[in-house]
């Protein structure tokens, strides 16, 4: 089994930043890739940004040169950090963790979610 922990969220004003980490533990004998998904209100949930295991990283087009996306292997934690955020940004923000199966298929794992909500 897997779990993941995450923290970091919480309100800030529109132009401030925020740092999110997830630590994963468990069952990780490999990681195909980590990411962050939010969900707001009335949406689907959506990929923020993602991580593979050699650094490849992917972002949503709406935070594209404002949030920044890392991981420590060796700890096993992503991170997000969010900068110049704005009310848009308000959402539940998931941890995601990607796990190899065999042949080609994976698991995929959730944290509980972290609100982060940005007033204007």
């Amino acid at each position: 089994q897997v779990q993941l922990v995450e923290s970091g969220g919480g309100l800030v004003q529109a132009g401030g930043s925020l740092r999110l980490s997830c630590a994963a533990s468990g069952s990780l004998f490999s990681i195909n890739a980590m990411g962050w998904y939010r969900q707001a209100p009335k949406n689907q949930r959506e990929l923020v940004a993602a991580i593979t295991s050699d650094g490849s990283t992917n972002y949503a087009d709406s935070v594209k040169g404002r949030f920044t996306i890392s991981s420590d292997n060796a700890k096993n934690t992503v991170y997000l950090q969010m900068n110049s955020l704005k009310p848009e940004d308000t959402a539940v923000y998931y941890c995601n963790i990607q796990l190899p199966l065999a042949g080609r298929a994976t698991a995929n794992y959730w944290g509980q979610g972290t609100q982060v909500t940005v007033s204007s």
